[in-house]
């Protein structure tokens, strides 16, 4: 089981973005973790069907985040978390890959690693395991103790994608393969693509200027005439199938 659970995105100004989330796409906030002030970070979490955004923003210098923000050119996609149903076998693989972890914490309910983006780039990588991994609606730890109730469902409905955007996809791609234990797919001939259990993951060429990064995320469109106009409204209407919000393009499906 590799499911599309958590998609984190950073940006400078926390606040903007969380009203863009609430008006564009009618998401609710579910948990702000107060963790995370370690790290120089603020954030939020918010439910999209059974996955979570999160937007991290930096109060002081010096933080990833931030180095982050400075790397990409402002707001952005930064992180893509993988729900797995083995993370010792994860673990094992990522260590005879001889990657590097930013950080491994194993917990009597939630374990999980996140992977150097020096060794697995294109976005930062984090493996987790949950308990109750069965149920897609299931828990998620960095979501909180009670995230179901602000499921909202009547806009957008679930992530469908995501898109890394880099220099060489076919490349990135068999790196991310080995590293998921997933082959890739249409890499003859088309856009290099790895399915998970409820999403896929595309490797396509930059085309937008910026750097080497987590640049899309497909969401299926509940109300699509309601995510135009408010996004029309914010100045976040890019096309009648995509809007963007925190540098990160949102493909209509």
């Amino acid at each position: 089981m590799l499911r599309m659970r958590q998609i984190a995105l950073v940006a400078q100004d926390l606040d903007a973005i969380e009203v863009d989330f609430e008006v564009i796409f009618g998401l609710e906030v579910c948990y702000r973790d107060p963790g995370v002030e370690k790290y120089g970070l603020h954030n939020f979490l918010m439910p999209l069907g059974n996955s979570f955004i999160e937007v991290v923003a930096p109060f002081e210098a010096g933080t990833a985040g931030g180095r982050y923000l400075d790397r990409r050119g402002g707001d952005g996609g930064y992180m893509v978390i993988l729900q797995t149903g083995d993370i010792a076998a994860d673990r094992a693989r990522v260590a005879e890959l001889g990657i590097r972890l930013i950080f491994d914490r194993a917990g009597d309910h939630s374990d999980g690693v996140q992977l150097h983006p020096k060794d697995v780039p294109g976005s930062m990588l984090q493996l987790s395991w949950n308990e109750g991994d069965a149920d897609p609606a299931g828990p998620w730890h960095p979501a909180g103790p009670d995230w179901l109730p602000a499921q909202r469902l009547d806009v957008v409905s679930t992530i469908t994608a995501a898109e890394l955007q880099t220099e060489d996809p076919a490349a990135l791609a068999a790196r991310w393969s080995a590293v998921l234990d997933h082959p890739v797919d249409n890499i003859e001939g088309g856009t290099p693509t790895i399915a998970l259990d409820d999403a896929t993951i595309r490797f396509v060429p930059i085309t937008d200027g910026r750097p080497e990064g987590l640049a899309a995320l497909d969401v299926v469109a509940v109300d699509r005439t309601r995510i135009l106009e408010a996004a029309e409204a914010r100045g976040a209407r890019g096309s009648d199938t995509r809007v963007t919000i925190g540098g990160v393009h949102f493909n209509l499906v």
